[in-house]
């Protein structure tokens, strides 16, 4: 049975010496990069290859960017072959960041349309909570050639969709920001502080029970269909500071049923970019 949403951290062990699951430790600081590296190299699961956020699961920022742009698809696509990632591959995907990277390498993975992927629910916390093993050495995956993708890009939109949605268009807006960077009261990452006009303010963390697992789907379905208001699924877009944490609830979304969100990858970092873009604070 292929997994498209969440792995627990028993059926991943019980999986580890499948030559088709293919492990990746996505944890990452933004207020200090060479973290995530540091503590993969510390003690990983066992044969789980390193997909750093900047490097791998973004582009450089460029002129009009956001902070983590969406990566070039030939570049992540040779990325994954090198890591053993094939069409047939079961991939797995966790951090210690309550699964938001894990969710962006979720995200681009069925962006490039491979649907075996799920992020390991609880993250890195759940695995040690399991008592099971963790690994120093750096595995050396058999390269399966650059990922033969279809990409999918309606599973994502542009600035001048979003700007569209500000003059009265039909888009639904969930930021998974903080609330207090949502409001403008406290911006650590961004030049200007506050939120896109017409945006809910839905922070990831909220789809997260105190375990640093997912709700259940019911309940994740009744608190997302409340900050959807009459919109539908397919009329929703998730953003966030850099399209990173709108993965996870779009994820969330997933678990919950209410398929065909999409994706505003340059997100809060690129819209600030242009000064004719409007901006709000507060609730």
């Amino acid at each position: 049975m292929p997994y498209t949403t969440l792995v627990d951290a028993r059926t991943l062990q019980e999986r580890l010496g499948d030559p088709a699951w293919v492990v990746l430790d996505c944890r990452f600081d933004l207020a200090r990069p060479a973290a995530g590296r540091e503590a993969y190299r510390a003690g990983h699961i066992p044969g789980a290859r390193y997909a750093d956020l900047d490097a791998d699961l973004a582009a450089p920022i460029g002129p009009d960017t956001g902070r983590h742009p969406l990566p070039d698809p030939d570049v992540f696509a040779a990325w994954l072959g090198r890591q053993g990632v094939g069409p047939d591959s079961q991939v797995v995907a966790y951090d210690a960041q309550g699964s938001a990277i894990a969710a962006r390498a979720w995200w681009l993975l069925r962006w490039l349309g491979h649907q075996r992927v799920a992020v390991l629910d609880g993250g890195f916390e759940a695995w040690r909570r399991g008592g099971f093993a963790l690994q120093r050495d750096l595995p050396q995956p058999a390269p399966a050639g650059a990922y033969p993708y279809r990409l999918d890009d309606t599973l994502h939109v542009d600035a001048a969709a979003i700007v569209d949605a500000t003059r009265g268009g039909t888009l639904r807006l969930l930021d998974a920001r903080a609330p207090e960077r949502f409001r403008g009261e406290h911006e650590p990452l961004d030049s200007v502080a506050g939120h896109v006009p017409g945006a809910i303010n839905h922070p990831f963390q909220r789809d997260l029970g105190a375990d640093g697992r997912f709700r259940d789907a019911a309940e994740l379905r009744e608190q997302l269909t409340r900050d959807l208001g009459p919109a539908t699924a397919t009329d929703t877009v998730c953003m966030c500071g850099s399209g990173v944490t709108a993965c996870h609830t779009l994820l969330a979304l997933e678990i919950a049923g209410l398929r065909g969100a999409r994706l505003y990858p340059g997100s809060w970092s690129q819209w600030i970019r242009d000064p004719r873009r409007p901006i709000a604070t507060g609730d």
